[in-house]
Order: C-alpha cells, then structure tokens, then sequence
C-alpha cells in the first residue's frame, strides 16, 4: 500500500479602488491568487514551519515578525513550563526566570576561577600550569 499526501495553501487577493476615476495605478495589481502546495508525507516539523514562513513571506509578513511568530507559539502562555524548558535547552537559550540563577552560577563560577588561578600562598601560576589547570591535568 502507498501513502500519498500533500498540504495545499491558497492565499487570494483584491484590490477595491475607493476613487472614482480609473482605480488603479500602474504599480497596483488589481488581485492576485496564489497557491503553495508540498508533497506531505514525509514533512518534518521543520519543512512544515519553513513552508508556512514562505506563505507568510508572500502575504507581506516579514523575516523578524514570523520568527517572533515561532518563538510565540512555542513559549506562549498556553505551553507548559516543561515544554518550553525542553525547547529552551535545545535551542541553547535561557528563559527570562533563570537569569538571576545563571548570573549568580557566572559569578561564582568566576570567584571560583579566580581562587583556582592563585597558586601556593597567593603566587600566581604561570601559563603551563594554568593550560594544565585548564584541561584538568
């Protein structure tokens, strides 16, 4: 047996010409009709969100509002926490409530690198000992 599928957009426009003379300039189309269509049986998620970004990007939306889109549909108030958190560190990115905790881990982490520098009585290491220290040698 063979699965076929495809997704079809169709996005349509008209112009109505509020002046009583010709209506239209030169630069205006009066409508126009476009149809997007992919094979859908095997989209990943990510093709899926890249076509709708096409269709978004032929109805007058640009590249930073349709990203903003994305980020607001997976960090919406209507996501869990968990889901979001499992998204955040897939992405590599911070939710705004960790801040505090990450700067404070930062911070120690620093204090911490500081002490780790300083060798017996406060001397300083040279850079052999420091690369070592480094790599954990």
């Amino acid at each position: 047996m063979t699965y076929k599928a495809s997704l079809k957009v169709q996005f349509d426009t008209e112009w109505t010409s509020t002046h009583y003379s010709s209506g239209f300039d030169d630069t205006v189309l009066p409508e126009e009709h476009y149809t997007f269509q992919i094979p859908a049986e095997d989209l990943t998620t990510y093709q899926l969100f890249r076509f709708f970004a096409t269709v978004a990007r032929a109805m007058g939306h640009d590249d930073i509002n349709i990203m903003k889109g994305a980020c607001g549909v997976a960090f919406g108030e209507d996501r869990s926490e968990e889901d979001m958190r499992k998204v955040a560190d897939e992405f590599e990115l911070t939710l705004g409530e960790d801040l505090r905790e990450k700067f404070e881990d930062m911070q120690q982490a620093e204090v911490e690198w500081a002490r780790l520098k300083k060798g017996p009585m406060g001397t300083v290491l040279t850079d052999e000992e420091l690369t070592n220290l480094e790599e954990g040698v």
